[in-house]
């Protein structure tokens, strides 16, 4: 592709499955006052955690079990699933980094102790990497960039656009996309993606892109 270079940094890339981030308000609400998460498995990112208890997701067409709850506790409830699990909960599929939640769905949390509406919080997470400041330097990215990441898959080659760069000093380097993302590729053990610098190395959405070719414009 003419234009075209990768930046031969091998990214890990992580499938992130449904997953829910709570405030300590709506925590003990649904599994009891002074209650705090139960720590079970470390997560890729420093500090992060996959915690003992569950609870299940309802919205208006379907409901989810067991939905895993992160720590460590958020300012804000927040609810990350794909598209597909949008149609079977039957709410909107809105598309979002995570942390911005204005105008999204809301959906029924129940845990041990009853159920709480959340109006707001539900969303599909932009995928995305994470990396530090030294490594988005090697890169020749900055926070929140959107980049391509081609990635190697039997026979199922694959490149992800829009994808977001976030740049902190705590970072892990890692990318992460949602099932429905994983699913599109084939290689199942430590997937891996580098990033690939189009017009000539400018940030640049795929979604405009593809209205400027479907209007005539080309780029190189």
């Amino acid at each position: 592709m003419k234009g075209a270079s990768v930046m031969s940094y091998s990214i890990p890339i992580e499938t992130s499955a449904r997953h829910i981030h709570l405030c300590r308000q709506d925590f003990e609400a649904l599994f009891g006052k002074g209650k705090e998460l139960t720590f079970k498995a470390n997560l890729s990112q420093p500090g992060q955690y996959v915690a003992e208890e569950r609870l299940t997701v309802t919205g208006p067409k379907g409901t989810f079990e067991n939905v895993a709850i992160l720590g460590p506790f958020r300012s804000e409830t927040q609810l990350e699933i794909s598209m597909t699990d949008t149609r079977k909960l039957g709410v909107p599929a809105v598309i979002r980094q995570s942390g911005d939640t204005a105008d999204t769905p809301g959906c029924t949390l129940t845990g041990p102790l009853g159920s709480i509406d959340i109006d707001h919080g539900v969303i599909v997470a932009k995928r995305h990497i994470h990396m530090t400041p030294f490594q988005a330097l090697q890169m020749r990215v900055k926070d929140k960039d959107e980049v391509f990441v081609i990635m190697e898959s039997y026979e199922r080659s694959l490149i992800f656009a829009d994808v977001i760069v976030r740049v902190d000093p705590n970072f892990a380097l890692a990318m992460h996309v949602d099932t429905d993302e994983a699913n599109a590729f084939a290689n199942y053990d430590h997937p891996t993606g580098v990033i690939l610098k189009l017009f000539g190395g400018r940030t640049y959405n795929l979604q405009k892109w593809a209205e400027e070719l479907q209007s005539g414009i080309r780029r190189v």
